[in-house]
């Protein structure tokens, strides 16, 4: 999987067009596009063939104009990315749940699943520097605030909220991995596993390895196949969010 970076673009330019502030040209024709057409255009060449099919020509192409056009607004594509990152963000509907941290954290989480399961592209951008525009902020701002007041110090929430981003991150690219998987074989995962038992019955072998046959049966006989990414991501969110939990509760006791 081929990888992109976040922040590789002109400060100052992608700054500008994060936060709209770019100047418009007060001579010459009258610009024929606009930033968040060239946006809209963009994201869905991602979305559709994903981020590798992403250059300034095929924008160029999906929006009828040439590719030089797009740099009348556009620096190169790493400013363009940086703004397809922001704009996509702007998505979580970033919901005020009712109940304590591990509610809200929870959410925090789910949401951002869905954010990834609609834009398998973003699992290709590193976003150790993430384009600083008003929708990074403003999901940052809302992340902090379900550990907000809970015993932990500023580096801890920072950190915290960084654990949980980092666990969905890696769920969902296992997630999209498997259902690429299906889609190219043709075979859903139930499929391949009935094909490949009557085979492993027959090898003797198997018997060295007892914990594995018992396990893997028990699995196989839960969920139909050898993985399943919904359970998978249920039982590790709860584990994560009861790790947090020992945390909170270790803050919050008294010293004896």
């Amino acid at each position: 999987m081929n990888q992109e970076y976040s922040g590789s673009g002109d400060p100052a330019k992608s700054l500008e067009l994060l936060w709209r502030r770019r100047p418009q040209p007060t001579r010459g024709p009258k610009p024929a596009l606009t930033v968040d057409q060239i946006v809209t255009a963009a994201l869905k060449v991602a979305d559709t063939d994903g981020l590798g099919a992403m250059s300034m020509r095929r924008v160029a192409d999906e929006l009828g104009v040439g590719a030089m056009t797009l740099y009348r607004y556009f620096p190169g594509k790493g400013e363009l990315l940086d703004v397809m990152l922001d704009t996509v963000y702007g998505e979580l509907p970033r919901r005020d749940v009712p109940g304590e941290w591990r509610a809200k954290l929870d959410e925090v989480a789910r949401e951002n699943r869905e954010l990834y399961l609609r834009h398998p592209w973003m699992l290709q951008v590193a976003i150790s520097r993430p384009p600083l525009g008003p929708n990074v902020m403003a999901k940052y701002e809302w992340e902090l605030g379900a550990v907000e007041g809970i015993g932990l110090s500023d580096v801890e929430m920072d950190s915290t909220v960084a654990l949980v981003n980092g666990y969905v991150h890696g769920a969902v690219r296992t997630a999209v991995e498997a259902r690429q998987v299906i889609l190219r074989s043709g075979m859903t995962d139930k499929e391949w596993w009935l094909a490949h038992v009557p085979h492993l019955d027959q090898i003797s072998d198997l018997a060295k390895f007892p914990l594995s046959a018992r396990v893997g049966t028990a699995v196989g006989s839960e969920f139909d196949a050898p993985y399943d990414v919904d359970h998978a991501f249920e039982y590790g969110l709860e584990r994560l969010l009861d790790g947090v939990s020992a945390l909170v509760v270790n803050r919050s006791a008294p010293e004896g």
